[in-house]
């Protein structure tokens, strides 16, 4: 085999000897009887240029372990640069994005948010006007009426339709939350919620036959922090950053209208403090994409305005003409929707309109991606059921996957055995009834 001088590069030796090798198999496999065996230690013609590499002959066995034992494998790839085409007509990709945008808007979406803060603090208040719909409604009992002093997990599911968009909303509730003497691992039925939906979703991907469920995964948290005015508590503290890896945390000062804005704007420069000092990870928002300063400046105001002060109400009021959310004092009318009075406006523009899609991102790729690692890597080598957290058990999805295999294979059996025994019955039936047909000619 002879190789152009300026192919040396691109072709080493070791290559070539390796095709050698190859090619003498097959010769073996493929001789005829009067053809001789091919020679180990006959090597191709080659250049000049390998003459050091031809004395320095290594044994095709040393050759084979050494590469076992370095384990590794050079390959020299030239791509040619991708160059840009411009087409004398309209082809079609270009509607790709419309191919998207109707099956996505077909399918619908599906977004959990969860709620969490001590009773009082206007949670269910805040959604309702969140929506613009009384997902809570009246019948929902109060923190007053409310008997349970641990924290339970309780979901509420909405279809919200928008110009046509259908939008599963499930908001999760944490009542009780807080509200005991001792509120040592209150934390834990929430944080149990959480990974529960992990390992729902891990699981259906896990599956011998994937099950395409509606995603539930909780994508948001909305913590809400009293307006004490003196920073966290040390359950704050400690419920973020016990939560700050497995969900995006979205800090909320309640009941804003408790405050002059003098005082929120200090707390909120409290809080932001504090939540550096302990190292909790709070959601971050994405940085934009090219150099629209428009966009860049929106970006800016919504950081400066974490954590959001919001104001709920219930109550529909009437402003100057407008009828609108609010809440009236003897001194004038709290507006939900006023960027001057709360930072509501910009929470709902956050949530909803422009940082939805990244927050199920960030789900999925960081969240969920971290849960998926710490599960697969407590594997054990029996594939035994594998406790991460309290009463959370995991099985080994190579096991689960085998378990569903064999209970396929079951299933299958079964219903071939069925099968025959309907043709065996059928056979009988139809022969009974050719000889009952015989027995009748007969006697005719």
């Amino acid at each position: 085999m002879h190789l152009p001088e300026d192919m040396v590069d691109v072709f080493p030796f070791d290559c070539m000897f390796g095709q050698k090798i190859l090619s003498q198999k097959r010769e073996m496999f493929f001789r005829d009887n009067n053809t001789p065996p091919p020679t180990a230690n006959v090597l191709p013609n080659v250049p000049a240029s390998f003459a050091p590499s031809v004395n320095n002959f290594t044994p095709a066995a040393q050759l084979y372990n050494s590469c076992n034992k370095e384990n590794t494998c050079t390959t020299t790839t030239y791509a040619k640069e991708i160059s840009m085409k411009d087409m004398d007509g309209y082809v079609g990709f270009a509607n790709l994005p419309n191919q998207i945008y109707r099956k996505a808007v077909k399918k619908g979406f599906e977004f959990t948010l969860m709620i969490v803060g001590e009773a009082g603090l206007g949670k269910s208040t805040l959604i309702n006007s969140m929506f613009l719909t009384d997902i809570y409604s009246n019948e929902y009992p109060g923190p007053s009426l409310r008997p349970k002093k641990t924290t339970q997990v309780e979901t509420t599911k909405v279809l919200l339709k928008e110009n046509g968009v259908n939008l599963q909303l499930t908001v999760v509730d944490t009542p009780g939350f807080g509200d005991a003497v001792d509120n040592s691992e209150c934390w834990q039925p929430i944080i149990d919620f959480i990974e529960n939906k992990y390992e729902e979703f891990l699981n259906g991907e896990s599956r011998v036959h994937r099950s395409f469920e509606p995603d539930s995964r909780v994508h948001c948290c909305l913590y809400f922090i009293a307006p004490s005015g003196h920073g966290l508590k040390p359950l704050d503290v400690e419920f973020m950053k016990r939560l700050h890896d497995k969900v995006n945390i979205i800090p909320v000062l309640a009941k804003a209208d408790t405050m002059t804005p003098e005082e929120c704007a200090i707390f909120k420069r409290t809080i932001m403090g504090e939540i550096a000092k302990h190292k909790i990870k709070i959601y971050d928002f994405p940085d934009c994409e090219g150099d629209d300063d428009e966009e860049n400046k929106m970006l800016k105001r919504l950081k400066d305005r974490v954590p959001f002060a919001v104001v709920g109400s219930n109550t529909v009021i009437e402003v100057n003409g407008k009828r609108l959310r609010g809440r009236k004092y003897p001194w004038g009318v709290a507006e939900v929707e006023n960027m001057e009075h709360c930072d509501f406006i910009a929470l709902r523009n956050m949530l909803i309109r422009t940082h939805m899609q990244d927050l199920k991102d960030v789900t999925n790729n960081v969240h969920y991606e971290n849960y998926r690692c710490r599960k697969l890597a407590a594997f054990t080598n029996d594939g035994k059921p594998v406790r991460i957290s309290n009463n959370h058990l995991f099985r080994n999805p190579l096991a689960q996957m085998e378990e569903e295999k064999k209970e396929h294979e079951q299933k299958m059996k079964k219903m071939e055995q069925e099968r025959e025994q309907l043709f065996e019955q059928k056979v009988k039936e139809k022969f009974q009834k050719l000889a009952d047909s015989e027995a009748d000619v007969r006697n005719f």
